[in-house]
């Protein structure tokens, strides 16, 4: 028995040796060098590394292009009387698109609004990069409610005006009186 035991376990150990020996061992052809560079030197040894040209150094990885412009934001605005609906007159009404700044176009609705006849021009609503609709009931209306509403497109802007107003004058059929929008605008480094 013994000697069956004994050429058993010589025979794991030397399949042990086998599997240990036939494990590859990593190659260091580049002397040591980080990959996507060589070593360089003369007889003395490896005195040190150089990227190769076409490897993978990030020197000579591609660079991002140069942007050639960027986006301006756009604004807009609306403003309108809030006395009106007390005098029982026609709502004075200012818009402004396109501009530059918030201020701006803050500064040109209610500067319309007031052209137009406002006492107490307030602002609405302020946009950017977005397209408004404002509804208004019919004149005549039991309940005279104007509603500002923006959105991504100028469709969806109006929709979302009309259905807001009906539902804030009870039912009553709006109309769109005003929509625009203000996208932001490409400016070439150029």
């Amino acid at each position: 028995m013994k000697t069956r035991f004994s050429l058993k376990v010589k025979m794991m150990k030397t399949l042990l040796l086998l599997a240990i020996l036939s494990i590859p061992a990593a190659a260091y052809a580049e002397g040591r060098c980080p990959p996507g560079q060589y070593p360089v030197g003369g007889a003395q040894g490896v005195l040190g590394c150089a990227p190769i040209p076409g490897g993978a150094d990030s020197s000579s990885s591609p660079t991002a292009p140069a942007p050639s412009g960027k986006w301006e934001k756009r604004w807009g605005a609306i403003a309108e009387d809030s006395s009106a609906n007390a005098r029982r007159v026609v709502s004075a009404t200012g818009v402004s698109e396109s501009r530059k700044s918030k201020s701006e176009a803050i500064s040109v609705a209610l500067d319309q609004c007031r052209l137009g006849g406002g006492q107490k021009c307030q602002v609405l609503i302020v946009y950017n990069n977005q397209c408004v609709a404002l509804a208004d009931t019919p004149k005549g209306a039991t309940s005279a409610s104007s509603i500002a509403a923006r959105a991504e497109t100028l469709e969806l802007a109006r929709r979302n005006a009309l259905e807001q107003c009906k539902a804030a004058a009870n039912g009553t059929e709006c109309s769109v009186i005003y929509s625009a929008c203000s996208e932001s605008e490409f400016k070439s480094f150029r």
